[in-house]
């Protein structure tokens, strides 16, 4: 991966994440490589906000972490995000709407900028990682039932290889091993998994 630029412009950002859509002709990235012969149901619709922000003269991305209580990925790193509604007309309404929902972002205060390939997960959601960026310092307001804490990760520490890994985990049947992405501790966090994969995914597309 190239040196990340920490000075790349919202309409570069936009425009880059345009190509890498056109160019991947909106093919899913899987965890699983079987993922059709696992499920026999179509994936559900799911979206997640990544927010973009400027601080200290660098972009960073916005990260909850989600309230322990919870009974799905309790207590972990993620993006504000959840199920599709069947008002949402696309999944940006549903990013938009999960956010306000989870940290008190008002969509008309996001600058949405576009989207990263949908990710089907172990799960069986099908995921569409939506990019925006939101003005800082924002006045955050957490639904502390699903979110226990808001903080941020400056993007250039995220680009630096030598600050994630790559291990393998093995499922029960039927699904096998699947590589997983694990971030070093970061202000006494650590991200992984699902949302680990977007944000590389991200970092590729801008680099």
């Amino acid at each position: 991966m190239s040196e990340f630029n920490v000075t790349i412009s919202e309409a570069e950002i936009a425009s880059r994440l345009r190509i890498a859509k056109s160019a991947s002709l909106n093919n899913p990235y899987s965890e699983i490589s079987s993922h059709k012969d696992v499920f026999n149901e179509e994936p559900r619709c799911a979206a997640v906000l990544i927010p973009l922000l400027r601080s200290d003269e660098s972009w960073h991305i916005l990260f909850t972490r989600r309230n322990q209580s919870l009974q799905e990925h309790s207590g972990q790193v993620a993006f504000p995000g959840g199920r599709c509604d069947s008002i949402d007309p696309n999944p940006e309404a549903t990013a938009l709407r999960e956010a306000q929902e989870e940290i008190g972002v008002v969509p008309e205060d996001v600058r949405a900028l576009g989207r990263l390939n949908d990710f089907l997960t172990v799960t069986n959601y099908r995921v569409t990682p939506v990019v925006g960026v939101i003005s800082w310092p924002y006045p955050l307001r957490l639904a502390e039932v699903e979110v226990s804490r808001a903080f941020t990760i400056p993007l250039a520490w995220l680009s630096d290889q030598q600050n994630y890994e790559i291990r393998q985990r093995q499922l029960p049947p039927p699904y096998g091993s699947i590589s997983v992405i694990y971030f070093k501790e970061y202000d006494n966090e650590i991200l992984w998994g699902a949302s680990a994969r977007f944000t590389l995914r991200l970092i590729e597309v801008l680099s």
